[in-house]
């Protein structure tokens, strides 16, 4: 039996709970956060439970106290890297308050690792968004080569070099969330992979050993304005990426009834797995996702289906017992594989709007985060 800490257990992070996001308060007003709508959220249907309260309360994230918390929460139960939602569009970062002010102050940094996932898609106005109404294109993803450079160089700098940024086998971790709108942003395959390797330059320029790209790829668009990916194999090859990803389930996965049980889901994605194992030829790194119900994110006066995004179906069933359960499945698979390929992210830390989340609430308590313990262990990435 190989040691629990040969498994890299690493976790999403969604960094929109936190006041003082200048683009946030312009649109909202200097006292809004992501958690407003975490306290507005209702039952919509039977046996739906809302509002979703956190044990720990309403905490602002980019407070380095709150960020060190969380930490020490994380790397006790086994979460050895936080893999953040990062956004840059093309007149600089978002939500970028939470790393900077928060994860990069905070003392205890060194305990958990942390990368980036650009999460490189139109940003619209869906805070709340009600039903029917016209989707307000507030942050558009594309953005210009020279835009593009200015991201790897302030990556580089900024992140990458920092002590507690997480690397595969030496090299800094860096995914893109979205690859049909990477490549609009160059206009062609030949294009889009000679940033890719600008990128891989520059970053050799600056003293690392290089880059490890990796590609989130999914099977169905959810988010308003995504696009699915014809070829995926053929353009991860093209495009030189280092290893294959997901963010949640739900990619993968069809949802028919209002409340799908978890096991339904679960199983889609297990065999999306599969398929994924054999068709890519860099490694994929598998996801276990906690839950999904974004109708917070909805306006909560408005009638409740599956309309399309944030009106969507959602995932039910999903107790911590069943959640072990899939970690377990996910840690016999990842043990087959070879020690360097035995990694796998959660969705998610905290995204409390979309239903997915490890941080403790006043109903589970920290049990999310003890099947993760209980599975796992507790160790530390490579």
């Amino acid at each position: 039996m190989q040691a629990a800490n040969s498994i890299t257990v690493a976790s999403y992070y969604f960094p929109n709970y936190h006041p003082g996001e200048p683009r946030n308060v312009a649109e909202k007003g200097a006292g809004w956060s992501e958690w407003e709508l975490v306290k507005a959220a209702k039952p919509r249907f039977p046996g739906h439970r809302q509002p979703k309260v956190p044990l720990w309360g309403y905490e602002d994230e980019s407070d380095p106290a709150v960020m060190a918390m969380k930490i020490d929460a994380a790397a006790g139960h086994g979460i050895q890297a936080f893999i953040f939602d990062w956004y840059y569009y093309e007149d600089g970062p978002f939500l970028n308050r939470c790393l900077d002010k928060g994860y990069l102050q905070a003392p205890n940094r060194a305990r958990v690792k942390f990368s980036l996932m650009w999460a490189n898609h139109d940003w619209f106005d869906i805070m709340p968004y009600k039903h029917e109404s016209p989707r307000k294109l507030l942050y558009p993803a594309r953005i210009s080569r020279e835009t593009f450079d200015r991201l790897c160089a302030h990556v580089i700098q900024g992140y990458f070099l920092q002590p507690s940024y997480w690397r595969i086998a030496g090299k800094p971790y860096f995914s893109f969330y979205d690859l049909s709108a990477l490549m609009e942003n160059f206009g062609s395959v030949d294009a889009t992979r000679a940033a890719l390797d600008a990128f891989r330059a520059r970053a050799i320029e600056a003293g690392l050993p290089g880059l490890h790209l990796n590609a989130v790829v999914w099977g169905q668009a959810i988010l308003p304005g995504e696009k699915t990916v014809i070829d995926p194999k053929a353009l991860v090859a093209a495009l030189g990426f280092d290893s294959v990803t997901s963010y949640v389930w739900v990619h993968h996965a069809q949802m028919p009834e209002q409340q799908t049980d978890y096991a339904v889901v679960r199983d889609q994605y297990l065999t999306y797995w599969e398929q994924a194992d054999a068709l890519f030829e860099v490694p994929y790194y598998p996801n276990v996702s906690m839950g999904w119900d974004p109708s917070p994110r909805c306006a909560q006066e408005d009638a409740f289906g599956n309309f399309g995004y944030p009106f969507t179906n959602t995932i039910a069933n999903n107790t911590p017992a069943r959640f072990r359960e899939a970690l377990e499945l996910t840690k016999q698979r990842l043990l087959e594989r070879p020690a360097g390929q035995r990694i796998f992210n959660i969705n998610c830390w905290n995204e409390w709007t979309e239903g997915s989340y490890l941080e403790p609430d006043t109903v589970n308590g920290m049990a999310y985060l003890e099947a993760v313990r209980a599975v796992f262990g507790v160790g530390a990435p490579d």
